[in-house]
């Protein structure tokens, strides 16, 4: 897979781990069950740490309550075999609703921008001009590091925290001093730094966590199947709707109250996204054509749960890449 490309981690690769518990132990404590089953969904997702919030969210699944005594227990072989698959079955499970979305990083795309020379320059002439803020024609050697900065995974180049090879890469080629630099010496250092950071790539590729959220409508289904839930929602969408002073129609109502309760719901954000704005457009075009109940918030109502289930079919076939921090 090429640098950049981004790889979405939604539970399959943990239905392929081993789920046999290692011997000759006969005994086992819920704390050693879970740190093998930590161990191996972590080597299922291509050594990455599982995040605290999905081994503990599929803790909860299985022990409900008293996790700090279940952690001390002792139980059978047969038992902790049964917790242990189960426990690997309820983190598929916390994946299939909440994926992970990673990069791995290998030199490919970087070692493609090195061998294409037009796209090499227009790269170096775009950073060069982005970070000669003052229109000097100049910049100092540390700016490299900025320029890295502003290639970003997309391009190739992994964050600092995560490979912090990228240090001694940037001292080895004097990129941290203060001398002034012209473009095309600027150019000329990139090159040598990009060189040698996908060299080391190619040698240990830097797998990582995008901070990036996938709305895939589980979310939405599983409050449209939450008639308590969905109960409480729509309870207080008809209160903004009798307190309000607007004189906002009820389609427009409802959308204002979605956009504004979005990340809540399992919606995406419309707030500076072309695409989405667009999707809400589509829905919103379409609901409100089947007959409703004669009063104002039984209609409101109906246009609620009519809406969320077209959101729902929209997004599980046409996922939303949303960065949410």
């Amino acid at each position: 897979m090429s640098d950049g490309a981004l790889r979405v981690l939604d539970g399959m690769h943990i239905k392929a781990v081993d789920l046999s518990l290692p011997e000759p132990d006969v005994i086992f404590s819920g704390a050693q069950i879970l740190n093998i089953a930590n161990s191996r969904a972590s080597d299922s997702l291509f050594g990455l740490p599982l995040p605290e919030s999905i081994s503990a969210s599929a803790l909860s699944r299985i022990v409900p309550n008293d996790v700090d005594n279940f952690r001390s227990s002792e139980f059978t072989k047969d038992k902790a075999s049964e917790i242990f698959k189960d426990y690997l079955a309820a983190i598929a499970d916390e994946l299939k609703d909440d994926p992970l979305v990673i990069s791995i990083l290998d030199g490919n795309t970087l070692r493609m921008f090195l061998e294409d020379e037009d796209d090499f320059a227009m790269l170096a002439e775009n950073l060069f001009t982005d970070l000669d803020v003052e229109d000097k024609g100049k910049i100092s050697k540390c700016e490299i590091r900025n320029a890295l900065v502003q290639m970003g995974a997309e391009m190739g180049v992994p964050p600092f925290s995560e490979f912090p090879q990228l240090n001694d890469i940037l001292r080895k080629h004097g990129a941290d001093g203060k001398e002034q630099l012209g473009q095309a010496q600027f150019a000329q250092l990139l090159q040598a730094v990009l060189q040698d950071l996908a060299e080391e790539l190619s040698q240990k590729n830097v797998t990582f966590i995008q901070n990036i959220k996938i709305i895939n409508g589980s979310k939405l289904r599983q409050l449209l199947n939450n008639e308590k839930e969905l109960s409480s929602i729509a309870e207080k969408l008809v209160q903004e709707k009798q307190n309000a002073k607007s004189g906002l129609g009820n389609k427009e109502t409802l959308r204002s109250f979605l956009e504004r309760n979005a990340k809540e719901l399992g919606l995406p954000l419309s707030e500076a996204d072309e695409a989405v704005v667009l999707l809400y457009d589509d829905i919103f075009a379409d609901v409100g054509r089947q007959e409703h109940a004669e009063s104002d918030k039984d209609e409101l109502v109906g246009l609620l749960k009519e809406t969320l289930q077209k959101f729902a079919e929209q997004l599980e076939s046409n996922p939303v890449f949303q960065d949410f921090a």
